[in-house]
């Protein structure tokens, strides 16, 4: 396991620095504003913005304080931004290299697959974590932070949320890819979902009859920048424990499924061949 974890560290290694540099740079950017952010009157400002934008931005209304500042130019949105890269990262965990023809060969040597899942399940896990970290040191950093108040504590806090949902979201693509015709495919539903999820916590702020709705959907438990002032343990453990079951559900189905030389399924419907003629192992 330890061996195919390492692998998988220095598989997304290009990924992990590219995106965590990304973000560290956007922090970087976005701490040397926010002194001058603080000091806009919030009144008249507002009032440029419609409604409907309101209820998608909603830490907008703080935009003084450190809480309102990185909910609304950072954490709100990441779910999206850092959320499609890690759906991407899980559908291909593993299907990406069974659709090349290489995941036979390597199940060949002397390794079990469930020693494989898991090493390439923590190896997702690390590199969420590592993203996260090297982006909020563009916020840690600088001596501008200082303007905010708020200790390295505070600054890391929004990060343990956000790893939970983006791990959770990141395990549904891995658990689609293992259940669904393709890697592609199973990127594409839980991309959708991700959005579907987004844009309904934005419409549930502007519509109370959706409320009720929005609680069943993993977002509704996810806090944004206001975590600086305090965790919501229970919502993060639901989180990770979501995770794990989806985590157990796909080992389960990878080490039952037949490995393909290569290829993509196809749905088998009314008995139908597959049109590519993949054979499997």
């Amino acid at each position: 396991m330890f061996t195919e974890l390492r692998f998988g560290v220095r598989r997304l290694r290009g990924r992990t620095l590219g995106w965590g540099i990304g973000l560290g740079l956007y922090g970087l950017l976005m701490i040397a504003l926010y002194e001058d952010v603080a000091q806009i009157d919030m009144r008249s400002y507002l009032q440029a913005f419609p409604e409907e934008f309101m209820g998608f931005f909603t830490g907008i209304t703080e935009l003084g304080t450190p809480r309102g500042y990185l909910d609304t130019y950072y954490f709100n949105y990441m779910t999206l931004i850092v959320g499609i890269m890690a759906v991407g990262v899980g559908a291909g965990l593993l299907v990406s290299q069974e659709e090349r023809g290489v995941l036979d060969l390597l199940l060949a040597h002397p390794i079990t697959r469930t020693a494989l899942f898991w090493g390439r399940y923590v190896s997702l896990l690390l590199m969420l974590a590592i993203v996260l970290l090297l982006g909020q040191l563009g916020w840690i950093l600088p001596p501008q932070s200082a303007h905010m108040e708020i200790t390295w504590v505070q600054f890391m806090m929004p990060c343990l949320p956000l790893w939970a949902v983006l791990v959770l979201f990141g395990t549904l693509a891995l658990l689609l890819s293992m259940a669904l015709p393709s890697g592609r495919l199973a990127g594409m539903v839980s991309g959708t979902l991700l959005v579907a999820n987004y844009l309904l916590k934005g419409i549930a702020n502007l519509n109370p009859d959706l409320e009720r709705l929005i609680a069943f959907t993993p977002l509704h438990y996810y806090q944004g920048g206001y975590a600086v002032e305090g965790l919501e343990w229970g919502w993060v453990a639901g989180l990770m424990a979501g995770s794990l079951v989806l985590a157990l559900a796909a080992w389960a189905l990878f080490v039952r499924r037949d490995i393909r030389v290569g290829g993509e399924h196809e749905w088998r419907l009314f008995g139908g061949r597959r049109g590519n003629g993949a054979k499997e192992s």
